[in-house]
Parts: C-alpha cells; sequence; structure tokens
C-alpha cells in the first residue's frame, strides 16, 4: 500500500477525534452512495470505531430514478458486509424528473438519513465530502454573491435536533481515497448523476484543471474555506451574544426585538429561525432593514411593531409564505419549524392533517390571548374541516404536543470549518 494511502487511517483518526468527544458506547453511522469518497469513509470510519469498541452502520439511499440503482445499492451493501460493516438500504418514494431533481433528492436523501439514524439512536451521521466539494462548494457561493459566511463553505460539524452531521474528509484530495481503495482491492460505483452537466456542481467539476484535488489551486481554496470558517466561528458567538440581548423567542414561533438597529447577520439569523427556511435571506437586503428597521417583509418573515406587546418590533411567519396542511404522523415537520412530538395512542386514525390555525383562529382568539397576526400562524390539527387541537394554546386533548423546532436555530452550535 502507497505510503499516503498508508497515512489516511491515521489523519481520520486524528480529524474524528477534533469533532469529539463521543460516547463510550460508540455507534456511527455513514451515508454510502457506493462512490469512492463514501466507501472510503464507511472503511476509515470502521477502522476507527473498531479501535474503540464502536459500530458503524451504513446507510445507502436508492432514489428510484435509475433502473439500476436498487442493484447498485445493494452491490454496495454486500461490499460493505464482506469488510465487516452492517448496512441498510433506504429507498425514496414519489420523486420524480424535472425541475430542481438535485435539490428534491438531496432533501428526500436527508429526510430518510435523518430518521433512519434518529430511529436506530444513532447519534451521528459521517458524510463523506471532501476537499475538491469544498471546493465546489465555495466556487458556488461566490457566484451566487454569497458574503464571508458562505465563503466558508462546508462545516465539518453540525448540529441537528437529533444528530450530529460530520464531515471528517473535508481536508482529504478525492484522488487520496481512490488510491485507499484501490490499495485495499475494494470497488466502487461510479454515478453517471455526478457528471449531468444540467447541475452547476457538475459543470463546474469539469471545468475545473484540479479534478484529483491535489493541486495547490484546490489546497489554497480550501484553506481559504478553513480560515472564512474560523471567522464565521467567531462570528456565530457575536451574533448569539446580541441576539441574547436584543431578542426574545417564543414557543409560538415568533419574536421580539428591542428597538434601535441590530448586526445585519443577526437579523438575518433571526429571520431564518423563524422562516424555518435552509438558508438565511441575502445579506444586502437584511443589511438594508438592520440599519432601520421598519414594517417590511423579508425571507417569508413579516416585521412589524410590536403594539401592545411593548416596545420594538415583532418578527412572525409571513402569512403567504406558510406551507400547506400535510399528514399527521409521529415526528413530522411542519413549515420547516414545527415538530409533532407528542400524540394519543389512537390520534393518527382518520387521516388527521397538521397546518396553520389561519381562519380558525378568529373563533379561539380570547382563549390563546396573541395577537391576530401570530395567532393565524399557529400549528392545528385537523381532521378534514373540524379542528382537533392547538396545542400552543392548550385547545384539544393535552397529549397533543408540537414544538417549534426550526432546522436552523438563531443561536446553536458554532461553524466548525473543516
Amino acid at each position: 500500500m502507497a505510503e499516503d494511502a498508508r497515512n489516511l487511517p491515521h489523519e481520520f483518526a486524528a480529524e474524528m477525534d477534533s469533532l469529539g468527544p463521543f460516547e463510550p458506547r460508540l455507534r456511527l453511522a455513514v451515508a454510502v452512495s457506493g462512490g469512492a469518497d463514501s466507501m472510503a469513509l464507511a472503511l476509515l470510519a470502521q477502522y476507527w470505531a473498531a479501535a474503540r469498541n464502536g459500530e458503524v452502520m451504513a446507510l445507502t439511499v436508492d432514489h428510484g430514478l435509475r433502473r439500476e440503482s436498487s442493484r447498485e445499492a445493494d452491490l454496495t451493501l454486500r461490499v460493505l458486509v464482506e469488510r465487516g460493516v452492517i448496512g441498510r438500504k433506504l429507498l425514496v418514494s414519489g420523486l420524480r424528473r424535472g425541475p430542481a431533481l438535485a435539490e428534491r433528492a438531496r432533501e428526500a436523501r436527508y429526510d430518510l438519513l435523518l430518521a433512519a439514524c434518529a430511529a436506530a439512536g444513532i447519534p451521528h451521521l459521517l458524510l463523506g465530502h471532501h476537499r475538491g466539494d469544498q471546493v465546489e462548494t465555495v466556487m458556488m457561493r461566490a457566484l451566487s454573491g454569497s458574503a464571508s459566511r458562505g465563503l466558508a463553505g462546508m462545516p465539518a460539524l453540525l448540529e441537528t435536533s437529533f444528530v450530529r452531521l460530520l464531515r471528517p474528509l473535508l481536508r482529504v484530495a478525492p484522488e487520496r481515497l481512490r488510491s485507499y481503495l484501490t490499495a485495499g482491492g475494494v470497488t466502487w460505483i461510479e454515478d453517471p448523476s455526478n457528471q449531468d452537466r444540467l447541475t452547476l456542481r457538475a459543470r463546474l467539476r469539469a471545468a475545473r484543471a484540479d479534478p484529483s484535488g491535489t493541486g495547490e489551486g484546490s489546497r489554497a481554496v480550501a484553506d481559504a474555506a478553513r480560515l472564512a470558517g474560523a471567522h464565521r466561528t467567531a462570528r456565530d458567538l457575536a451574533i448569539a451574544q446580541i441576539l441574547a440581548e436584543r431578542a426574545t423567542m417564543w414557543p409560538e414561533g415568533h419574536a421580539m426585538l428591542t428597538p434601535g438597529p441590530i448586526d445585519a447577520d443577526a437579523l438575518a439569523r433571526l429571520v431564518q429561525t423563524i422562516s424555518g427556511a435552509p438558508f438565511a435571506p441575502p445579506i444586502d437586503r437584511a443589511a438594508q432593514l438592520a440599519r432601520s428597521l421598519r414594517p417590511a417583509t423579508l425571507g417569508g418573515v413579516r416585521i412589524m411593531r410590536a403594539g401592545r406587546l411593548g416596545p420594538g418590533w415583532l418578527l412572525i411567519r409571513e402569512r403567504g409564505a406558510m406551507r400547506g396542511e400535510l399528514i399527521a404522523g409521529p415526528g413530522v415537520v411542519w413549515d420547516g419549524r414545527f415538530r409533532l412530538a407528542g400524540h394519543p395512542a389512537d390520534g393518527f386514525a382518520g387521516g388527521l392533517t397538521l397546518g396553520a390555525l389561519g381562519a380558525d383562529a378568529a373563533a379561539v382568539r380570547l382563549r390563546g390571548g396573541l395577537p391576530a397576526a401570530v395567532m393565524h400562524g399557529l400549528p392545528a390539527l385537523r381532521q378534514g374541516a373540524k379542528l382537533i387541537a392547538v396545542p400552543h394554546i392548550g385547545l384539544g386533548d393535552p397529549r397533543w404536543r408540537v414544538l417549534f423546532d426550526p432546522g436552523n436555530r438563531a443561536a446553536g452550535a458554532p461553524f466548525l470549518p473543516g
């Protein structure tokens, strides 16, 4: 085995140790597509976890978009089982070709991966993004006009509600991962969708002069992303301090902001949390409002005077931006913000839905005591047209529980650069 490949497990161990601490009974999941990057990740994780009496499970997602995908997923799992890595295939249902396919497939994939980890009680999910992926991410964000936060690229650690997402390969060139597999006699599958020129990432990959990721240019971009990540970490801590002093979050999904100008990043982060969006609103637009707050909408959030609630500003979800009703089920998340966390044992008979209280707010407003604009956006459970429960105001069976649980919190774990 070449020395470069032989050193990889030791480098991987050092990177994983930096992402800890980990619990004594270590359990990891690895997202494995069957490609070289994720196959190498699974084997490196198995080697590292075995030395610590830990367990690794490979999770392979079949999107069902190609006839060969199911067979390839089964082959991937067989190769891993032969090397001591247990695995499970996850099936995406209802995904169709059309606009924004890559984004929709990614969302469906992550939903399945996170749900599988939560169901199995696995707190860590490893992702196989490497130096080349990081370079492409930075390039894509630069082209979209991203500010310094976006130029930090992907974090090595991201906390979600149930699972920690870890990217321990961000410093590793993709060519080294292939060399590691080749030296070990391990085969992998090349996904043709990675070469689909309809996606920006594939076009950038084809245009780069260093597809192996070993060149000085790729190294320089990755190093710059780490420096931007360190700056972002400092900014995360500063934003958390600003919001602790200026903002009050409420479990009903709205916030109060004290009067006066505010840091633009802090306002953008608060808006992102209230909207439940995966990304913050454009920083230029946020900066205009942050200098002089006024009634406006930003990123699916309405900014209005607090009125009888006191001096300052009330930030609520914009009514027209809310998602429609969805079928209620254990753990389901509505509008990217509210998670169904508790229910009666027989609570899902008869096709219950979860959605906005909307026009029914007029009938229960006195019970809630909240401003009408807030009441309209409260999550409500219905059976057909019949209102069953509004947990935030104590309406309905108290065993119904809906928690404000946005995917991106205004102040959570700081960005950890790769």
